[in-house]
């Protein structure tokens, strides 16, 4: 589903999953875009705005779903697949995909040249896939913008303890539901609204439930976040900041428990300081022949929140490819397994 990663029930892709066959639905008199910007259309496609190439490739090669490049398909043709799609694919508001947009990626397509034959899947099947991967992979697609495990809607599902009326309404409501998803956790909305709305017809709620119990089968996920600021340059070395929050809803998110916080650190460099509680110091990791600093946290609810700083020597280049991760012992995933989530990698370092 959409956020300020990547959110959202299922997959947003923009332009009808059985569009292949429109050179046999349209006149090809119908012309080529004339009031598009290709330019335009380009910078949009590829851009944050739209996830469109998980399906249709980077290019408009094809993938998951139809190629795009060099159809020659006219404006009308490019909106009834956004607005009224045939297949699998959800529709397309005009708040969400402006007329013009349409025009601008119908005139960058044909400023393509024809694929012999379209790309590869962005997820493929894998051959340990169960039945419920097959369906959100193959099927309706929701993996091929959120994986084969579907980890953002788990962690969505999990910030607010969600039920099956909760799926229906993101899946058949997408553009009403994102937006008061954002405002009931006080997060800031993406660059728009990614996914449209799903037919009841074409995605029914028979296969909506299979999707809702691989999505329980797997477990939901505690949406927690961590992200390293910029190094700030002192004279006794780099100081970075970094911040822990669990971003469920009060009296309903899942809370995090046994958390252990590591920083892989750069070769070379030391630890000269830290602020924060639970700071363990610094452990010898070796499966990666490296150093980590490292924290424990008994726990975090939902809009909790830590912040530590480390302050490394040597402030060189180097400092700035810190990586790490956080990882919690309970909840359990459905497997058994803990589950982790990656730190966000500091921008470049501040001067």
């Amino acid at each position: 589903m959409n956020g300020r990663s990547v959110r959202g029930i299922s997959v947003a892709f923009l332009v009808a999953f059985g569009i292949a066959g429109l050179g046999a639905r349209f006149s090809m008199a119908q012309g080529v875009a004339s009031s598009g910007d290709a330019q335009a259309g380009k910078t949009l496609w590829e851009g944050p705005a739209t996830f469109c190439e998980r399906c249709h490739g980077v290019k408009g090669e094809g993938a998951f779903g139809p190629d795009l490049a060099g159809r020659q398909l006219s404006v009308a043709q490019f909106r009834q697949a956004v607005r009224k799609p045939w297949g699998i694919m959800p529709a397309f508001t005009e708040q969400q995909v402006s007329d013009q947009e349409i025009a601008n990626m119908a005139a960058y397509f044909n400023s393509l040249p024809r694929v012999a034959e379209p790309g590869p899947w962005r997820i493929p099947i894998r051959a340990e896939a169960t039945d419920g991967e097959k369906l959100i992979v193959a099927t309706v697609g929701c993996g091929q913008c959120h994986g084969h495990d579907i980890g953002g809607p788990r962690r969505d599902a999990g910030a607010v303890a969600a039920d099956f009326e909760w799926l229906k309404k993101f899946v058949y409501e997408h553009t009403t539901a994102m937006p008061e998803f954002w405002r009931l956790l006080e997060e800031e909305p993406a660059v728009r609204i990614r996914m449209g709305n799903y037919s009841r017809t074409r995605l029914p709620e028979s296969l909506l439930q299979e999707i809702w119990r691989y999505m329980n089968d797997l477990g939901f996920r505690v949406p927690i976040g961590a992200q390293l600021s910029a190094g700030m340059t002192a004279a006794n070395g780099v100081t970075y900041t970094l911040t822990v929050e669990n971003g469920g809803l009060p009296g309903k998110g899942l809370t995090a428990e046994d958390i252990l916080i590591s920083l892989t650190l750069p070769s070379g460099s030391a630890v000269v300081s830290t602020t924060g509680r639970g700071y363990q110091g610094v452990r010898h990791d070796s499966q990666n022949n490296a150093e980590m600093a490292v924290w424990q946290v008994p726990r975090l609810g939902p809009k909790d929140k830590q912040t530590y700083t480390i302050t490394l020597s040597r402030a060189g280049s180097g400092n700035d490819n810190l990586r790490g991760a956080v990882r919690w012992a309970k909840p359990l995933l459905g497997d058994g397994s803990n589950d982790t989530v990656n730190i966000a990698p500091p921008r470049p370092r501040a001067q």
